[in-house]
């Protein structure tokens, strides 16, 4: 069977950000270090978040990450999703629209409450128009709003 692993670069921070974001999503783990750098730093970190693979490489300051590449977090309520908005843009990062934002590492993130797919992909055409304008507006996802713009 084949593996797959998404390797993330960073400068030096790939430990901190991979215990960062291991304290953050529920059933993640470090699985080990690999190497070090010159500075001592490990040239390389595997984690999990909820059981899907990642790699962090300390890689250099040649390369950086971009909104290009994201990690989605699917939330199941505001208290969630109010959580992991506020840890994630904590300590230098920063707020973007519609779900997005960038941590202090620089890595994107999407947190979606699963009420966003059922307004905005719902049955009702000029409701989900309703909510997706309301979402266009949002940074950090209100449930309540998008619920109240999906009934009209």
């Amino acid at each position: 069977m084949t593996s797959l692993r998404t390797c993330l670069w960073f400068d030096g921070t790939a430990e901190a950000a991979a215990h960062f974001y291991v304290s953050l999503i529920p059933g993640s783990e470090i699985e080990g270090v690999i190497g070090r750098t010159a500075e001592g730093r490990p040239l390389m970190v595997n984690f999990r978040l909820a059981g899907v693979p990642y790699q962090g490489l300390n890689g250099g300051a040649m390369y950086r990450l971009s909104p290009a590449v994201s990690i989605q977090i699917v939330t199941e309520d505001q208290a969630e999703t109010d959580r992991l908005w506020a840890a994630l843009i904590a300590d230098g990062g920063a707020e973007s629209r519609c779900a997005w934002c960038t941590d202090r590492f620089g890595m994107s993130w999407q947190v979606v409450p699963r009420q966003l797919m059922a307004t905005v992909g719902g049955p009702d055409p000029a409701g989900a128009a309703r909510a997706t304008q309301a979402m266009m507006a949002m940074g950090k996802i209100d449930i309540a709003a998008l619920e109240a713009a999906y009934a009209g």
